[in-house]
């Protein structure tokens, strides 16, 4: 409840810059992606907002996108510990199906079982 609380309030603030930026950058200005200058091969010409809002974008996409990559690593360990995990589990149940199987022909037999305390 608190982090929608706290969403709100950073959220609500940037919606509302936004679209006062949005309003108040409607004029068309032409961004040259070309460093000479003259005549430029790669230019695009759009609102301001929309240049601005786009920049941030691409930022927010090529910052994500970097660190996922960075995090691979991490992502990689733990599915490895996982994979352990399930392993360790299945031979836990393994050993405890055992050790039933060994109690019921032990009785069965009329044989005591002395079950030690694990070791801490």
């Amino acid at each position: 409840m608190i982090r929608k609380v706290v969403a709100a309030l950073v959220l609500v603030p940037l919606a509302v810059v936004a679209v006062l930026v949005a309003v108040a950058n409607r004029h068309a200005v032409t961004v040259a992606l070309d460093p000479s200058g003259t005549a430029p091969a790669l230019a695009v010409t759009a609102p301001l907002f929309a240049i601005l809002f786009g920049a941030l974008i691409a930022g927010v996409v090529v910052g994500g996108t970097a660190a996922w990559l960075r995090q691979r690593r991490h992502r990689r360990a733990a599915r490895r510990a996982e994979a352990e995990v399930r392993a360790l589990r299945a031979e836990t149940e393994a050993l405890k199906q055992r050790l039933e199987a060994a109690e019921r022909a032990a009785a069965a037999l009329g044989s005591p079982i002395v079950r030690r305390p694990p070791a801490a």
